[in-house]
């Protein structure tokens, strides 16, 4: 007899396996590795008219795309028992059984593998260095903690905010005050991002087992403050690119009207924590980043 997951056909398969490296994370991944390089780029006084540049930054995101891929497939089989568990994620691959176990932990470990020597050859050691800390952070810190402690939300930011510094250092060679300040936006905005979620899902977080904030204080008041906190702190560290010189006034302006919609919608939110005006934090939060990647291509397009 034939086991279960050999009766999808190739294509059915080969969609499964795309599912496993979580496209839309993956995309945040290189949107934001993508800013990185650019801002690099721009400390260095250099542009993209040059074909060197765009054969760096192509060899970057295909690293960073392959890195980020396995790591989320990885992170997905180890977490297959607990996905079966909740409404939001028991139509992954593992779980719908799409995907054996041990096809998903080569896959991950193959492609992500992949990735990291990939950069060492193609962008420098210092970024595949990055690519791997990030990797082993994940998978190996962040990941085990989300059914220890609350405090998960926080240290898997770290690893969350690393991308930006491995397209800095492929533009520079080194990580210089404006790729840290672009590693503090990113952490500050997995925070309200990652918490209007955990609102949004919180019984599903609470049959997974897994410690979030709104999970283990139903109450909401210190999930309320992170939120609170972190998008006054998003709005602070997107304007230190301004003070920092890496950017102009059109970028401050940008910022600072975006920063305070979004702070806005975050005090709706903690007011009223129903799921719609939730939702409407979470979209937000999603808008935050390319929104802010087209503001900073506007300023150094437009600066003087």
């Amino acid at each position: 007899m034939k086991s279960n997951h050999n009766k999808y056909s190739l294509i059915q398969k080969l969609s499964a396996y795309w599912e496993l490296t979580k496209p839309e994370i993956t995309f945040l991944v290189i949107l934001t590795t993508a800013m990185g390089y650019y801002l690099g780029l721009n400390t260095l006084g250099k542009g993209f008219n040059d074909f060197h540049v765009w054969g760096k930054l192509l060899h970057l995101l295909i690293g960073s795309f392959l890195a980020s891929g396995g790591v989320s497939a990885l992170n997905e089989y180890l977490e297959r028992n607990f996905d079966e568990k909740m409404k939001r994620t028991f139509h992954r691959p593992l779980p719908s059984k799409r995907i054996t176990p041990s096809e998903a932990k080569l896959f991950g470990i193959f492609i992500s593998t992949t990735g990291v020597v990939y950069l060492a050859f193609t962008t420098n050691l210092l970024v595949s260095g990055l690519t791997a800390t990030t990797i082993i952070l994940y998978l190996f810190v962040y990941t085990p903690l989300k059914r220890v402690t609350t405090w998960n939300t926080l240290i898997g930011a770290i690893p969350g905010a690393m991308p930006p510094l491995g397209g800095w250092a492929t533009a520079t060679g080194n990580l210089e005050w404006g790729a840290w300040i672009l590693f503090a936006i990113l952490f500050c905005w997995q925070i309200p991002h990652f918490l209007s979620i955990a609102i949004l899902y919180k019984n599903d977080y609470k049959l997974g087992g897994f410690k979030m904030l709104p999970v283990v204080y139903p109450k909401s008041y210190q999930t309320n403050l992170h939120i609170i906190f972190f998008t006054l702190a998003l709005f602070g560290t997107s304007l230190t690119l301004y003070f920092a010189n890496v950017t102009s006034i059109i970028y401050a302006f940008g910022v600072t009207v975006l920063s305070i919609s979004f702070f806005m919608i975050a005090l709706q939110t903690v007011r009223n924590n129903s799921k719609a005006i939730t939702r409407r934090l979470l979209f937000a939060s999603i808008v935050y980043l390319p929104a802010l990647f087209i503001i900073t291509i506007i300023d150094q397009i437009l600066k003087i």
